[in-house]
């Protein structure tokens, strides 16, 4: 049976050096579930079992940053350090995530977009929200913003393409959908994703530490508010 994107295996990941004291590990080019998953598994390895010298991670969608102190450790020493660290086996597969409920108002002033998005995705609004909410989504990566959360992924049914056009500013708390995810701003920011409900969940609390509640792997199960 041929072999389909998504059960090919991954190709070895890449190691990358960025300037003087970052180390890059890139699992893939372009997004997919199981590019993400390796890039999950790899970063909770990571604080498992943190190299000597590093003081710094930051997952991204399909790769891990380690930023690290070159009186400490070399790069080519940390890249095989990492190297070892990928090949092992993750001794938390068993574990169940850290699961979040996130109530939403969807449609009317707080998602103008709600009724655009199930338009296009041939639903009436009612039942887009009853397919949202139906399963919950990892959390692929918190960043871009101070906070910002991306989630997925929904099934395919549900894709739907960025927005045309760039809207110039949404309040912390805006929920988003776009790209088969659905995020959530923590900051006013400007975007191009549809806007289709408002939470007070909030994602970034500079007194806090560490400032953010949701870490890549995690699960969040959105509901409709009560209004």
């Amino acid at each position: 049976m041929a072999q389909t994107a998504e059960s090919a295996p991954l190709p070895n990941p890449l190691i990358i050096p960025l300037g003087d004291h970052g180390l890059l590990v890139r699992f893939a080019i372009a997004l997919s579930d199981r590019a993400n998953l390796a890039t999950v598994a790899f970063a909770r390895r990571l604080r498992e079992q943190m190299p000597e010298g590093v003081t710094e991670i930051d997952p991204n969608l399909v790769s891990v940053l380690l930023k690290y102190d070159p009186a400490r450790i070399a790069f080519d020493q940390l890249a095989g350090e990492v190297r070892l660290l990928i090949g092992s086996p993750d001794g938390r597969k068993g574990a169940r995530p850290k699961r979040y409920r996130i109530a939403v108002i969807f449609g009317g002033e707080e998602g103008p977009d709600l009724d655009e998005v199930a338009a296009a995705l041939k639903l009436a609004p009612s039942a887009f929200i009853a397919e949202h909410n139906a399963r919950p989504l990892r959390v692929l990566t918190t960043g871009f913003a101070p906070g910002f959360v991306y989630c997925g992924f929904h099934p395919e049914h549900l894709e739907l393409p960025r927005r045309s056009s760039v809207r110039p500013l949404v309040p912390a708390g805006t929920v988003l959908f776009a790209a088969g995810q659905t995020a959530i701003t923590a900051t006013s920011i400007p975007t191009g994703w549809y806007v289709i409900g408002q939470t007070d969940f909030r994602n970034f609390d500079a007194e806090r530490d560490p400032p953010t509640q949701l870490r890549e792997g995690d699960e969040v199960l959105f509901e409709a508010a009560k209004k």
